[in-house]
């Protein structure tokens, strides 16, 4: 697993939401809780570890970000987040 982390760490990145709106309108956002670490994160989906997945997402600690949430970002293009692409999905992690 650590072989993963390693590589994944590498496509980390700081992104505004500008950028991320195709992703989105294609449905490949999972926004991240300051909670988890987005690379255990990445990793547990590269590996196909669906009960570490399932068990976040029963807990909300990841989730598709809400309709709310997607018309904010909208009007504030600039917001910055953290993100790792794990095909086909965008995990995001909003930054301070």
């Amino acid at each position: 697993m650590q072989d993963i982390k390693d590589k994944l760490a590498e496509d980390v990145a700081d992104i505004e939401w500008k950028d991320l709106i195709p992703h989105s309108q294609r449905d490949a956002i999972i926004v991240v809780t300051p909670h988890l670490d987005l690379l255990d994160v990445g990793a547990a989906i590269a590996n196909d570890n669906t009960q570490s997945v399932h068990h976040w997402i029963s807990e909300s600690l990841i989730f598709k970000p809400s309709a709310q949430q997607l018309s904010d970002w909208n009007a504030q293009p600039e917001t910055k987040f953290t993100t790792l692409i794990v095909q086909p999905f965008v995990l995001v992690a909003q930054s301070d």
